[in-house]
């Protein structure tokens, strides 16, 4: 396993880059599915939009004047927590970044690197102003395409997205929260995928009505970036080790040909920290499953590339608009509950049943998929009977 960068390296091309350390894997694939989300929504709005289902909003912008004193203020206080916190990982004593994310959620930091680049990046704004700048400043009329949109709308995606995985992780091991909550709200371990599911779409609905974008359009448009993005996601979660896994696997494997990880994985070194230790191993990240288990977060990603491969392929042909975010849905709904037979999680207690919180959303899921589609497709026949 490689719970960072540092070991993906030493692995895989011999070199020992101590940096690499500050780079954990499964957050740099998160960063590759935002980035490759964000590619294939572009693309499909720009499409709409050439087709005339999207439509461009105006904004009026002053241009030519000189930053103002938030702006400057804004630029400092934000160069300065980047090198307060991020530039101290590579110039700190080693001591003390040792371990990245207790560093990052400490007091500790390195006050002169803070100030150098919060003073670099006011400056940088003043410039970047001040080239712009006119005798007279303008007022201008700006027309803004949905798909200019992409990068405020994934900023929001990751934001709420974040919040709410958190949020739900919480909800789904209350207990274990009540006992020792710091752990929960000050790790960056512990994310839930539906709780950011739900809290992104809600906040990205709330923006595409603030500027006009038409929903079912925009949901249409982002359904295959969804399910790309999960794809890559869960890539982090198998290299990393982050607890995804699946129940023990003690079966023979069924063909010769399938190597032993893609059927039954210990895990070794997984961020997790679970559950027993290596031997000769030192360091953080020592331990592996004492019985190999199912690597659930590579079926995952195997299963939702094939689901985006048919989403992509239907995008022309689905032409009311919704039914292919509704058919994410259902798709959506359908993997995540075949796979959690096979998935260790926690069981809540619902009228004496027992199933685990992603098998009751995904269930909704899928539910209101399958409604969403029939009262599309009606509500789309009503109007044809009506022209």
């Amino acid at each position: 396993m490689y719970p960072n960068l540092y070991f993906a390296f030493k692995d895989l091309f011999g070199v020992e880059w101590t940096f690499l350390r500050f780079v954990n894997s499964f957050g740099f694939f998160v960063a590759i599915a935002f980035i490759m989300a964000a590619l294939v929504l572009t693309v499909e709005l720009r499409r709409k939009s050439k087709e005339g289902h999207l439509f461009p909003t105006e904004m009026m912008m002053t241009v030519g004047r000189p930053a103002t004193a938030s702006e400057l203020i804004l630029n400092f206080l934000l160069g300065f927590v980047l090198g307060y916190k991020i530039l101290a990982l590579f110039i700190m004593d080693s001591s003390a970044t040792e371990d990245p994310q207790a560093f990052i959620f400490s007091g500790i930091g390195s006050w002169p690197a803070g100030i150098i680049l919060g003073l670099l990046f006011a400056f940088m704004k003043w410039y970047e102003k001040h080239k712009q700048k006119l005798p007279k400043p303008e007022k201008r009329v700006v027309r803004i395409w949905p798909q200019d949109r992409v990068g405020e709308i994934v900023i929001l995606a990751l934001v709420f997205g974040l919040i709410g995985a958190k949020l739900f992780d919480i909800f789904e091991n209350w207990s274990d929260f009540l006992k020792r909550p710091s752990d929960y709200i000050l790790s960056a371990e512990g994310l839930t995928f539906y709780g950011g599911l739900i809290c992104a779409a809600l906040a990205i609905w709330l923006y595409a009505r603030k500027h006009k974008i038409s929903f079912w359009h925009l949901n249409d448009a982002a359904a295959p970036a969804l399910m790309l993005a999960y794809a890559v996601g869960r890539i982090g979660c198998q290299v990393a080790g982050d607890g995804d896994w699946g129940i023990a696997n003690t079966k023979p494997k069924p063909f010769s040909w399938l190597p032993d990880w893609m059927w039954a994985y210990n895990y070794p070194n997984n961020v997790a920290r679970m559950d027993t230790p290596i031997p000769g191993c030192e360091g953080k990240f020592c331990f592996e499953l004492a019985q190999p288990a199912y690597p659930t977060p590579f079926y995952e990603t195997v299963m939702c590339l094939i689901l985006f491969g048919i989403l992509w392929s239907l995008r022309k042909k689905l032409r009311i608009p919704g039914t292919l975010f509704a058919l994410y849905l259902m798709f959506n709904g359908i993997e995540r509950f075949l796979i959690e037979k096979i998935r260790v999680n926690v069981r809540l207690n619902i009228f004496g049943f027992q199933p685990t919180q992603a098998e009751v959303i995904s269930t909704l899921l899928f539910l209101s998929g399958l409604l969403l589609w029939i009262w599309l497709t009606r509500r789309a026949k009503q109007r044809l009977k009506q022209v």
